[in-house]
Protein backbone atom coordinates (compact mmCIF):
# COMPACT_ATOMS: atom_id res chain seq x y z
CA UNK A 1 0.00 0.00 0.00
CA UNK A 2 1.22 3.47 -0.90
CA UNK A 3 -0.08 6.68 0.65
CA UNK A 4 0.20 10.02 -1.16
CA UNK A 5 -0.54 13.36 0.50
CA UNK A 6 -1.66 16.09 -1.89
CA UNK A 7 -0.43 19.66 -1.55
CA UNK A 8 -2.92 22.00 0.08
CA UNK A 9 -4.80 24.46 -2.10
CA UNK A 10 -4.46 22.56 -5.41
CA UNK A 11 -6.77 23.93 -8.10
CA UNK A 12 -7.73 23.32 -11.69
CA UNK A 13 -7.24 26.20 -14.10
CA UNK A 14 -10.85 27.29 -13.49
CA UNK A 15 -10.34 27.44 -9.71
CA UNK A 16 -12.13 24.17 -8.88
CA UNK A 17 -10.24 22.21 -6.17
CA UNK A 18 -8.13 19.18 -7.09
CA UNK A 19 -8.94 16.55 -4.46
CA UNK A 20 -7.99 12.92 -3.87
CA UNK A 21 -11.27 11.67 -5.35
CA UNK A 22 -10.09 12.93 -8.76
CA UNK A 23 -7.37 10.25 -8.87
CA UNK A 24 -9.75 7.52 -7.73
CA UNK A 25 -12.02 8.46 -10.64
CA UNK A 26 -9.08 8.65 -13.05
CA UNK A 27 -8.13 5.07 -12.19
CA UNK A 28 -11.73 3.87 -12.46
CA UNK A 29 -11.90 5.50 -15.89
CA UNK A 30 -8.78 3.64 -17.04
CA UNK A 31 -10.18 0.30 -15.88
CA UNK A 32 -13.66 0.89 -17.33
CA UNK A 33 -13.87 -0.90 -20.69
CA UNK A 34 -16.52 1.58 -21.83
CA UNK A 35 -13.96 4.39 -21.69
CA UNK A 36 -11.92 2.72 -24.43
CA UNK A 37 -8.67 3.39 -22.58
CA UNK A 38 -5.73 1.45 -24.09
CA UNK A 39 -3.85 1.59 -20.78
CA UNK A 40 -5.79 -0.94 -18.71
CA UNK A 41 -3.05 -3.59 -18.83
CA UNK A 42 -0.34 -1.00 -18.08
CA UNK A 43 -2.09 -0.15 -14.80
CA UNK A 44 -2.91 -3.79 -14.05
CA UNK A 45 -0.40 -3.83 -11.18
CA UNK A 46 -2.77 -1.53 -9.22
CA UNK A 47 -5.51 -3.22 -7.19
CA UNK A 48 -7.32 -0.05 -6.15
CA UNK A 49 -7.08 3.73 -5.82
CA UNK A 50 -9.12 5.32 -3.03
CA UNK A 51 -9.53 8.71 -1.40
CA UNK A 52 -9.03 8.36 2.37
CA UNK A 53 -9.95 12.03 2.69
CA UNK A 54 -9.83 15.14 0.48
CA UNK A 55 -6.01 15.21 0.42
CA UNK A 56 -4.98 11.57 0.89
CA UNK A 57 -4.73 9.05 -1.96
CA UNK A 58 -4.36 5.36 -1.02
CA UNK A 59 -3.07 2.96 -3.66
CA UNK A 60 -3.03 -0.81 -3.15
CA UNK A 61 -0.87 -2.95 -5.42
CA UNK A 62 -1.16 -6.58 -6.44
CA UNK A 63 2.64 -6.95 -6.29
CA UNK A 64 5.53 -4.79 -5.10
CA UNK A 65 6.32 -2.11 -7.69
CA UNK A 66 9.17 0.33 -6.94
CA UNK A 67 8.46 2.21 -10.19
CA UNK A 68 4.96 3.24 -9.09
CA UNK A 69 5.79 6.99 -9.05
CA UNK A 70 6.87 6.73 -12.70
CA UNK A 71 3.63 4.93 -13.56
CA UNK A 72 1.55 7.61 -11.81
CA UNK A 73 3.33 10.25 -13.90
CA UNK A 74 1.81 8.67 -17.02
CA UNK A 75 -0.65 11.07 -18.71
CA UNK A 76 -3.47 8.54 -18.25
CA UNK A 77 -3.40 9.25 -14.48
CA UNK A 78 -3.43 13.02 -14.82
CA UNK A 79 -5.90 14.97 -12.68
CA UNK A 80 -8.84 15.38 -15.06
CA UNK A 81 -11.56 17.99 -14.51
CA UNK A 82 -14.38 15.56 -13.78
CA UNK A 83 -16.58 18.46 -12.65
CA UNK A 84 -16.50 19.69 -16.26
CA UNK A 85 -16.86 16.16 -17.67
CA UNK A 86 -19.96 15.63 -15.53
CA UNK A 87 -21.40 18.94 -16.72
CA UNK A 88 -20.49 18.78 -20.42
CA UNK A 89 -20.28 15.03 -21.11
CA UNK A 90 -18.19 14.08 -24.12
CA UNK A 91 -18.06 17.73 -25.23
CA UNK A 92 -15.84 18.84 -22.35
CA UNK A 93 -12.73 18.60 -24.57
CA UNK A 94 -14.22 21.33 -26.78
CA UNK A 95 -13.93 23.90 -23.97
CA UNK A 96 -11.66 26.83 -24.82
CA UNK A 97 -9.79 27.38 -22.70
CA UNK A 98 -9.68 23.69 -21.82
CA UNK A 99 -9.73 23.20 -18.05
CA UNK A 100 -6.47 21.54 -16.94
CA UNK A 101 -4.43 20.76 -13.81
CA UNK A 102 -0.93 21.26 -15.20
CA UNK A 103 1.36 24.20 -15.84
CA UNK A 104 -0.54 25.15 -19.01
CA UNK A 105 -4.05 25.17 -20.38
CA UNK A 106 -5.09 24.62 -23.98
CA UNK A 107 -6.00 27.99 -25.45
CA UNK A 108 -6.34 27.10 -29.13
CA UNK A 109 -6.23 23.98 -31.31
CA UNK A 110 -6.51 24.08 -35.08
CA UNK A 111 -6.39 20.49 -36.24
CA UNK A 112 -3.22 19.67 -38.23
CA UNK A 113 -2.18 23.34 -38.03
CA UNK A 114 -1.28 24.50 -34.54
CA UNK A 115 -1.84 23.89 -30.84
CA UNK A 116 -1.35 26.75 -28.41
CA UNK A 117 -0.79 26.48 -24.68
CA UNK A 118 -0.86 29.33 -22.16
CA UNK A 119 0.37 29.44 -18.57
CA UNK A 120 -2.18 28.21 -16.03
CA UNK A 121 -2.49 30.95 -13.36
CA UNK A 122 -3.80 28.41 -10.82
CA UNK A 123 -0.91 25.95 -11.16
CA UNK A 124 0.75 25.15 -7.83
CA UNK A 125 4.25 25.61 -9.25
CA UNK A 126 3.75 29.25 -10.16
CA UNK A 127 4.17 30.83 -13.56
CA UNK A 128 6.52 28.83 -15.83
CA UNK A 129 9.42 30.64 -17.49
CA UNK A 130 7.83 30.13 -20.90
CA UNK A 131 4.31 31.52 -20.67
CA UNK A 132 3.09 30.50 -24.11
CA UNK A 133 3.94 27.44 -26.17
CA UNK A 134 2.92 26.79 -29.77
CA UNK A 135 3.20 23.31 -31.26
CA UNK A 136 3.20 22.89 -35.03
CA UNK A 137 2.41 19.35 -36.22
CA UNK A 138 4.57 18.39 -39.20
CA UNK A 139 4.55 15.02 -40.95
CA UNK A 140 7.77 15.64 -42.86
CA UNK A 141 10.80 15.51 -40.55
CA UNK A 142 13.05 17.22 -43.07
CA UNK A 143 10.63 20.14 -43.31
CA UNK A 144 10.59 20.38 -39.52
CA UNK A 145 14.39 20.31 -39.48
CA UNK A 146 14.60 23.14 -42.01
CA UNK A 147 12.14 25.20 -39.95
CA UNK A 148 14.35 24.90 -36.86
CA UNK A 149 17.51 25.70 -38.83
CA UNK A 150 15.83 28.80 -40.26
CA UNK A 151 14.89 30.00 -36.78
CA UNK A 152 11.16 29.47 -37.33
CA UNK A 153 10.93 27.00 -34.41
CA UNK A 154 12.92 26.45 -31.25
CA UNK A 155 12.61 22.66 -30.98
CA UNK A 156 12.32 19.82 -33.48
CA UNK A 157 11.15 16.70 -31.66
CA UNK A 158 12.85 14.35 -34.13
CA UNK A 159 15.01 14.28 -37.25
CA UNK A 160 15.72 11.51 -39.74
CA UNK A 161 18.75 9.24 -39.05
CA UNK A 162 20.15 10.02 -42.50
CA UNK A 163 20.71 13.66 -41.46
CA UNK A 164 22.48 12.84 -38.21
CA UNK A 165 26.10 13.24 -39.34
CA UNK A 166 25.37 16.30 -41.46
CA UNK A 167 23.66 17.99 -38.52
CA UNK A 168 26.48 17.02 -36.14
CA UNK A 169 29.03 18.45 -38.56
CA UNK A 170 27.19 21.65 -39.46
CA UNK A 171 24.99 22.43 -36.45
CA UNK A 172 26.57 20.62 -33.46
CA UNK A 173 25.22 23.14 -30.96
CA UNK A 174 21.57 22.20 -31.54
CA UNK A 175 21.77 18.40 -31.97
CA UNK A 176 20.61 16.35 -28.98
CA UNK A 177 21.22 12.59 -29.23
CA UNK A 178 20.76 10.28 -26.24
CA UNK A 179 20.02 6.59 -25.44
CA UNK A 180 16.30 5.97 -25.31
CA UNK A 181 13.99 3.42 -23.66
CA UNK A 182 13.36 1.44 -26.80
CA UNK A 183 14.66 -1.74 -28.43
CA UNK A 184 14.52 -2.49 -32.15
CA UNK A 185 14.06 -6.18 -32.89
CA UNK A 186 12.54 -8.73 -35.23
CA UNK A 187 10.32 -11.58 -34.04
CA UNK A 188 10.32 -15.23 -35.07
CA UNK A 189 7.01 -17.07 -35.35
CA UNK A 190 7.95 -19.88 -32.97
CA UNK A 191 4.61 -21.69 -33.42
CA UNK A 192 5.61 -23.54 -36.60
CA UNK A 193 8.62 -24.58 -38.71
CA UNK A 194 11.25 -23.50 -39.36
CA UNK A 195 11.34 -21.25 -36.30
CA UNK A 196 9.95 -23.71 -33.79
CA UNK A 197 13.56 -24.96 -33.71
CA UNK A 198 15.76 -22.90 -31.37
CA UNK A 199 18.88 -23.96 -33.26
CA UNK A 200 17.63 -22.19 -36.38
CA UNK A 201 16.77 -19.07 -34.40
CA UNK A 202 20.20 -18.97 -32.75
CA UNK A 203 22.03 -19.57 -36.03
CA UNK A 204 20.34 -16.60 -37.72
CA UNK A 205 20.85 -14.36 -34.70
CA UNK A 206 24.53 -15.26 -34.46
CA UNK A 207 25.11 -14.44 -38.12
CA UNK A 208 23.92 -10.82 -37.76
CA UNK A 209 26.61 -8.16 -37.44
CA UNK A 210 24.84 -5.88 -34.95
CA UNK A 211 27.82 -3.59 -34.50
CA UNK A 212 27.76 -2.77 -38.21
CA UNK A 213 23.99 -2.31 -38.26
CA UNK A 214 23.98 0.06 -35.29
CA UNK A 215 27.05 2.12 -36.17
CA UNK A 216 27.08 2.01 -39.97
CA UNK A 217 23.60 1.21 -41.28
CA UNK A 218 21.65 3.45 -38.88
CA UNK A 219 24.60 5.47 -37.54
CA UNK A 220 22.57 7.90 -35.45
CA UNK A 221 23.85 7.24 -31.95
CA UNK A 222 22.21 3.81 -31.63
CA UNK A 223 23.88 1.06 -29.60
CA UNK A 224 24.00 -2.60 -30.72
CA UNK A 225 21.66 -4.89 -28.76
CA UNK A 226 22.12 -8.54 -27.83
CA UNK A 227 19.44 -8.36 -25.16
CA UNK A 228 16.04 -6.76 -24.69
CA UNK A 229 16.54 -4.30 -21.82
CA UNK A 230 18.13 -0.96 -22.81
CA UNK A 231 21.09 0.52 -20.92
CA UNK A 232 20.15 3.03 -18.24
CA UNK A 233 16.80 1.37 -17.60
CA UNK A 234 17.14 0.69 -13.85
CA UNK A 235 20.86 0.67 -13.15
CA UNK A 236 21.38 -2.86 -14.47
CA UNK A 237 23.89 -3.78 -17.16
CA UNK A 238 22.82 -4.68 -20.69
CA UNK A 239 22.83 -8.34 -21.68
CA UNK A 240 25.67 -9.39 -23.96
CA UNK A 241 25.82 -12.85 -25.53
CA UNK A 242 28.94 -14.92 -24.95
CA UNK A 243 29.47 -15.19 -28.70
CA UNK A 244 29.19 -11.43 -29.18
CA UNK A 245 32.95 -11.14 -28.63
CA UNK A 246 33.87 -13.90 -31.06
CA UNK A 247 35.46 -13.15 -34.40
CA UNK A 248 33.10 -12.89 -37.34
CA UNK A 249 34.54 -16.09 -38.77
CA UNK A 250 33.89 -18.06 -35.59
CA UNK A 251 30.32 -16.73 -35.37
CA UNK A 252 29.54 -17.78 -38.94
CA UNK A 253 31.14 -21.20 -38.46
CA UNK A 254 28.99 -21.89 -35.39
CA UNK A 255 25.86 -20.55 -37.14
CA UNK A 256 26.46 -22.91 -40.07
CA UNK A 257 26.93 -25.81 -37.65
CA UNK A 258 23.62 -25.08 -35.93
CA UNK A 259 21.80 -24.98 -39.27
CA UNK A 260 23.30 -28.34 -40.24
CA UNK A 261 22.18 -29.82 -36.94
CA UNK A 262 18.67 -28.55 -37.70
CA UNK A 263 18.75 -30.27 -41.11
CA UNK A 264 19.52 -27.35 -43.40
CA UNK A 265 22.32 -27.14 -45.94
CA UNK A 266 23.09 -26.99 -49.69
CA UNK A 267 20.59 -29.79 -50.46
CA UNK A 268 17.93 -28.26 -48.24
CA UNK A 269 18.40 -24.48 -47.97
CA UNK A 270 16.50 -22.54 -45.31
CA UNK A 271 13.87 -20.36 -47.00
CA UNK A 272 11.51 -17.85 -45.41
CA UNK A 273 10.02 -14.34 -45.69
CA UNK A 274 11.07 -11.22 -43.79
CA UNK A 275 7.98 -9.11 -43.18
CA UNK A 276 8.33 -5.42 -42.38
CA UNK A 277 6.19 -2.28 -42.48
CA UNK A 278 6.92 0.51 -44.94
CA UNK A 279 9.99 2.46 -43.86
CA UNK A 280 13.45 3.03 -45.27
CA UNK A 281 14.91 2.03 -41.89
CA UNK A 282 13.04 -1.29 -41.78
CA UNK A 283 13.83 -2.13 -45.41
CA UNK A 284 17.53 -1.48 -44.86
CA UNK A 285 17.52 -3.75 -41.81
CA UNK A 286 15.76 -6.54 -43.72
CA UNK A 287 18.12 -6.26 -46.71
CA UNK A 288 21.18 -6.22 -44.44
CA UNK A 289 20.12 -9.39 -42.61
CA UNK A 290 19.18 -11.20 -45.82
CA UNK A 291 22.62 -10.35 -47.23
CA UNK A 292 24.44 -11.57 -44.12
CA UNK A 293 22.50 -14.85 -44.12
CA UNK A 294 23.25 -15.50 -47.80
CA UNK A 295 26.73 -16.63 -46.74
CA UNK A 296 25.03 -19.48 -44.88
CA UNK A 297 23.02 -20.49 -47.93
CA UNK A 298 19.83 -18.99 -46.45
CA UNK A 299 17.28 -17.60 -48.91
CA UNK A 300 15.28 -14.80 -47.29
CA UNK A 301 12.70 -12.88 -49.32
CA UNK A 302 11.36 -9.44 -48.42
CA UNK A 303 7.67 -8.76 -47.82
CA UNK A 304 6.73 -5.11 -47.34
CA UNK A 305 3.32 -3.78 -46.26
CA UNK A 306 1.86 -0.65 -44.70
CA UNK A 307 1.83 -0.47 -40.91
CA UNK A 308 -1.77 -1.43 -40.10
CA UNK A 309 -1.63 -4.50 -42.34
CA UNK A 310 1.79 -5.44 -40.98
CA UNK A 311 0.78 -5.41 -37.33
CA UNK A 312 -2.54 -7.06 -38.08
CA UNK A 313 -0.56 -9.93 -39.63
CA UNK A 314 1.60 -10.15 -36.52
CA UNK A 315 -1.44 -10.29 -34.26
CA UNK A 316 -2.87 -13.11 -36.40
CA UNK A 317 0.50 -14.92 -36.40
CA UNK A 318 0.50 -14.72 -40.19
CA UNK A 319 4.25 -14.30 -40.65
CA UNK A 320 7.55 -16.14 -40.38
CA UNK A 321 10.04 -13.44 -39.36
CA UNK A 322 8.84 -9.88 -38.84
CA UNK A 323 9.90 -6.45 -37.75
CA UNK A 324 8.79 -5.55 -34.24
CA UNK A 325 10.27 -3.70 -31.27
CA UNK A 326 9.25 -2.04 -28.04
CA UNK A 327 9.34 1.49 -26.66
CA UNK A 328 8.65 1.57 -22.95
CA UNK A 329 5.58 3.17 -21.43
CA UNK A 330 7.57 3.58 -18.21
CA UNK A 331 11.18 2.95 -17.20
CA UNK A 332 10.64 -0.55 -15.80
CA UNK A 333 12.14 -3.88 -17.00
CA UNK A 334 8.80 -5.67 -16.70
CA UNK A 335 7.33 -3.29 -19.26
CA UNK A 336 9.65 -4.92 -21.82
CA UNK A 337 9.56 -8.47 -20.50
CA UNK A 338 5.83 -8.92 -19.85
CA UNK A 339 5.12 -8.69 -23.59
CA UNK A 340 6.73 -12.12 -23.98
CA UNK A 341 4.77 -13.97 -21.30
CA UNK A 342 2.81 -17.00 -22.46
CA UNK A 343 -0.43 -15.25 -21.41
CA UNK A 344 0.38 -11.84 -22.91
CA UNK A 345 -2.13 -12.34 -25.72
CA UNK A 346 -1.79 -11.02 -29.27
CA UNK A 347 1.01 -8.61 -28.33
CA UNK A 348 3.27 -11.66 -27.82
CA UNK A 349 3.88 -11.76 -31.57
CA UNK A 350 6.41 -14.61 -31.47
CA UNK A 351 4.07 -16.96 -29.64
CA UNK A 352 6.84 -17.59 -27.11
CA UNK A 353 5.61 -19.81 -24.27
CA UNK A 354 8.04 -20.93 -21.59
CA UNK A 355 6.61 -21.62 -18.10
CA UNK A 356 10.10 -21.22 -16.64
CA UNK A 357 10.34 -17.68 -18.03
CA UNK A 358 6.86 -16.84 -16.73
CA UNK A 359 7.87 -18.10 -13.28
CA UNK A 360 11.16 -16.17 -13.35
CA UNK A 361 9.28 -12.98 -14.20
CA UNK A 362 6.72 -13.63 -11.46
CA UNK A 363 9.57 -14.09 -8.98
CA UNK A 364 11.06 -10.75 -10.03
CA UNK A 365 7.68 -9.02 -9.78
CA UNK A 366 7.22 -10.28 -6.21
CA UNK A 367 10.56 -8.78 -5.06
CA UNK A 368 10.25 -5.37 -3.39
CA UNK A 369 13.97 -4.58 -2.98
CA UNK A 370 14.97 -2.55 -6.08
CA UNK A 371 18.48 -4.01 -6.43
CA UNK A 372 17.35 -7.62 -5.99
CA UNK A 373 14.40 -6.98 -8.27
CA UNK A 374 16.69 -5.65 -11.00
CA UNK A 375 18.94 -8.71 -10.75
CA UNK A 376 15.94 -11.04 -11.02
CA UNK A 377 14.64 -9.13 -14.03
CA UNK A 378 18.04 -9.57 -15.70
CA UNK A 379 17.84 -13.30 -14.94
CA UNK A 380 14.45 -13.49 -16.67
CA UNK A 381 15.83 -11.54 -19.64
CA UNK A 382 18.75 -13.97 -19.98
CA UNK A 383 16.28 -16.86 -20.04
CA UNK A 384 14.28 -15.15 -22.78
CA UNK A 385 17.32 -14.45 -24.94
CA UNK A 386 18.59 -18.02 -24.41
CA UNK A 387 15.40 -19.18 -26.14
CA UNK A 388 15.74 -16.44 -28.81
CA UNK A 389 12.08 -15.85 -29.83
CA UNK A 390 13.19 -12.38 -30.92
CA UNK A 391 16.36 -10.96 -32.46
CA UNK A 392 17.36 -7.69 -30.76
CA UNK A 393 19.36 -5.55 -33.17
CA UNK A 394 19.93 -2.17 -31.54
CA UNK A 395 18.68 0.19 -28.87
CA UNK A 396 16.92 3.32 -30.00
CA UNK A 397 18.35 6.76 -29.40
CA UNK A 398 16.37 9.98 -29.23
CA UNK A 399 17.16 12.59 -31.86
CA UNK A 400 16.07 16.17 -31.29
CA UNK A 401 16.99 19.67 -32.39
CA UNK A 402 17.06 22.27 -29.63
CA UNK A 403 17.63 25.87 -30.63
CA UNK A 404 20.41 27.95 -29.03
CA UNK A 405 18.03 30.16 -27.05
CA UNK A 406 16.36 27.22 -25.24
CA UNK A 407 17.62 26.61 -21.70
CA UNK A 408 16.74 23.81 -19.28
CA UNK A 409 16.73 20.90 -21.71
CA UNK A 410 18.10 17.80 -19.94
CA UNK A 411 18.73 14.61 -21.90
CA UNK A 412 17.15 11.55 -20.29
CA UNK A 413 16.37 7.94 -21.24
CA UNK A 414 12.60 8.56 -21.18
CA UNK A 415 13.01 11.48 -23.64
CA UNK A 416 10.53 13.56 -21.64
CA UNK A 417 11.01 17.33 -21.69
CA UNK A 418 8.08 19.22 -20.11
CA UNK A 419 7.71 22.76 -21.41
CA UNK A 420 7.46 24.01 -17.81
CA UNK A 421 11.11 22.99 -17.27
CA UNK A 422 12.38 25.04 -20.22
CA UNK A 423 13.19 28.70 -20.64
CA UNK A 424 13.96 31.09 -23.48
CA UNK A 425 17.15 33.12 -23.19
CA UNK A 426 18.35 36.09 -25.18
CA UNK A 427 20.20 35.11 -28.36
Amino acid sequence: QWRFQLRSGLQFSDGHPVEASVFARAFARIKDEKSGSPHGSLFGIIESVDAADARTVLIRLKNPFPQLPALLAHPAMAALPFHRIDAAGDKWTSDRPLVTSGAYYLAEWRLAQRLQLKANPKWHGGTPAVRQVTWLPMDNLNSAMRLVLAGGADIGSEYTPSRHHWLKANHPDIVRNHPYLGTYYFAFNTRKPPFDDARVRHALSMAIDRQWMATKMVDAGNLPAWGLLPPGLDGGTSYRAEWAGWTRGKQMKQAASLLRQAGYGPDKPLRFEIRFNSSTEHRRAAVAMATMWRELGVEAKLLNSEASLHFDSLKRADFQFARSGWIADIAAPENFLAVHRSNAGVQNYSGYANPAFDKALDTALAEADPAKRSALMRKAEAMLIADMPIVPLYFYSSRSLVGPRVAGWKDNVAHVHPSRTLAITAR
